[in-house]
């Protein structure tokens, strides 16, 4: 009597097993790739990257908020906002 109707099933498990990693393997690399790594500056904290054109960086919306509500000065405003330039640079 032949067991798994005449196939040699040694190599069944293996094989499936390196196919089902290798599916995760490819979702994880799809996932990566077309995420296009917007998300990933804020999550490092990576403030060296600058701001496009015409957008402003974190810092200088935290700083513009105290401004507007009164907890900074004109000049202790003027004097953060030259170290947030000098920063970006």
């Amino acid at each position: 009597m032949m067991w798994g109707n005449g196939y040699n099933m040694s190599w069944g498990w293996p094989v499936g097993l390196l196919m089902l990693v290798a599916i995760i393997l490819l979702v994880i690399w799809a996932v990566r790739a077309f995420a296009d790594g917007k998300d990933r500056a804020g999550q490092r904290g990576d403030a060296s990257i600058a701001p496009a054109r015409g957008e402003r960086s974190q810092a200088r919306q935290i700083l513009d908020d105290r401004f507007a509500k009164g907890e900074l000065d004109t000049t202790e405003y003027r004097e953060r906002l030259k170290l947030l330039e000098e920063k970006a640079r």
